[in-house]
């Protein structure tokens, strides 16, 4: 296990990262940004001012003290290539690294592209398509197909650098996106929005179309909600903009910008969604230093993420991987019985794999406590319907915490064939879980003979299953409340 720091330096800010890694994953430790606008140094001066400077050292150097805090074995440092446009960049890197032992290293256009394109792959299952990426002064667009980058354009606008109306930053910026080649030659397929502009949009949308699930990546964001979001903001001044919760400083000021590249999108393209990705460079960046292979890291996205979630949790008797096998078992087994596609599979997946993440908030009644954290728990690889259907199965293990007002508070999201299959894929959870109850992979395999209103499960076992038994037939009249058969097993 070793602690590593990513450092970031932009014309917009500087981050800290510093995360913990062990077998090829990582969990962050620390996170730190601070906030700057160096749009006059460098865009217009085309000089690190001596106070900008001096600054950014400060900064740095209490990011060292963090550093050294958290016993960092080793310390990777990014900065944009937008410096380079400041004519004693050189000079102050070199500042940079005699005050703080910190060698920036610049990055080109092929390295951001890898990076994001690396980070964007750890979080959309998305086999080919398209990824826009809104930095402050350049937007990417990125084809790829079959995890590999084809090609890719850079239109020589962001967030910070359109000026005039609303109308006429539109109007601007259509012009140049009109010339890449990838959107002449755009074939309709799946479109990645990834950066800060696509992340505080959407949050607007959420609160505007009071969609009620508060997560940022896999959120669909539409070309009507994009449109409302214009019609919100468009009066509104920055101070009022700053007041939006979840918005800040930053976003406010690079709302309008951002808003208007994604509007061109819509308008060019001519497309209904573009799925929002919490996508960065950074992030790719830390991958790049930590995974081996990626094609093959994330053949399977979803089972990365929950690996990568439970590598840091797990204790040493875990049977997180035993229990989604079981599940998948019983919901093919039992599948005349509770009759349910096989699109509830992912959901199911998530639920089992976490079954008991909720001990981790607190032990009693620990099923209902696993809804917040499967729900704030960064999982990708699922929609955000199928970590919602996880979330609420997770908790119908205990079938007591079955809240039918709660669940109706998402109604828009979920019909009434998911509401029922809730229950059910709650139930084969839990029997998964005490069908492991030794927590030795005593049974094998199942068969079930499905008899009239009556199921013998039928368990082929290497030891002794009595305990598994014991435990599984405690849930036997939750199982025939919702299955409506008896349940027996031997």
């Amino acid at each position: 296990m070793e602690n590593l720091a990513f450092i970031q330096l932009t014309e917009k800010k500087t981050k800290l990262l510093i995360v913990q890694s062990r077998n090829g994953r990582y969990r962050v430790l620390e996170e730190v940004e601070n906030y700057y606008n160096l749009t006059n140094d460098i865009m217009k001066d085309c000089l690190f001012s001596p106070k900008s400077k001096a600054d950014i050292l400060k900064i740095l150097n209490i990011y060292r003290y963090t550093i050294e805090t958290f016993k960092v074995g080793k310390m990777i440092a990014i900065a944009s290539n937008v410096i380079v446009k400041a004519r004693n960049y050189r000079g102050f890197l070199d500042e940079i690294y005699t005050n703080t032992g910190m060698n920036f290293v610049i990055s080109n256009d092929d390295e951001v592209v890898k990076n994001i394109y690396m980070s964007s792959m750890t979080k959309v299952d998305v086999s080919k398509g398209y990824i826009v990426n809104i930095g402050s002064y350049q937007t990417y667009i990125l084809k790829f197909n079959r995890r590999n980058v084809v090609e890719y354009n850079i239109i020589p606008y962001g967030y910070s650098n359109l000026n005039g109306s609303f109308a006429e930053m539109v109007a601007t910026v259509r012009k140049d996106i009109k010339k890449a080649s990838l959107v002449k030659n755009f074939d309709g397929d799946i479109l990645i929005g990834c950066g800060p502009s696509f992340i505080d949009i959407s949050k607007i949308g959420k609160k505007l179309t009071r969609y009620p699930i508060d997560i940022d990546n896999n959120y669909e964001l539409s070309a009507s909600t994009v449109g409302k979001v214009v019609d919100f903001s468009k009066d509104l001044d920055l101070a009022k903009i700053k007041k939006i919760k979840g918005i800040g400083p930053e976003g406010a000021e690079s709302l309008n910008g951002g808003l208007a590249i994604i509007s061109a999108l819509f308008e060019l393209l001519q497309i209904e969604n573009i799925t929002v990705s919490t996508a960065e460079q950074l992030e790719g960046v830390v991958l790049s230093n930590l995974v081996g292979n990626a094609n093959e890291k994330y053949s399977d996205m979803l089972q990365n993420s929950l690996d990568n979630y439970y590598e840091f949790k797990k204790e040493g008797l875990a049977i997180n991987g035993n229990v989604y096998e079981m599940a998948i078992l019983l919901f093919k087994q039992l599948k005349v019985v509770h009759k349910l596609p096989r699109t509830y599979v992912k959901a199911l997946k998530v639920s089992a794999y976490m079954f008991d993440c909720g001990k981790f908030i607190n032990f009693d009644n620990h099923q209902k406590h696993s809804f917040y954290a499967i729900l704030n728990s960064n999982i990708c690889g699922a929609s955000q319907k199928d970590i919602l259907l996880a979330a609420f199965a997770c908790t119908c293990q205990n079938l007591d915490n079955f809240n039918l007002a709660e669940i109706m508070k998402y109604k828009e999201i979920l019909t009434d064939e998911d509401i029922e299959a809730i229950r059910k894929l709650g139930i084969i959870v839990n029997l998964a879980v005490n069908l492991n109850a030794s927590r030795k992979n005593v049974i094998n395999d199942i068969v079930c003979d499905i008899l009239g209103d009556s199921i013998i499960m039928k368990t082929i076992v290497n030891s002794d299953p009595s305990f598994e038994i014991l435990q599984s037939m405690k849930i036997s009249d939750d199982f025939k409340k919702i299955f409506k058969k008896s349940l027996q097993i031997i």
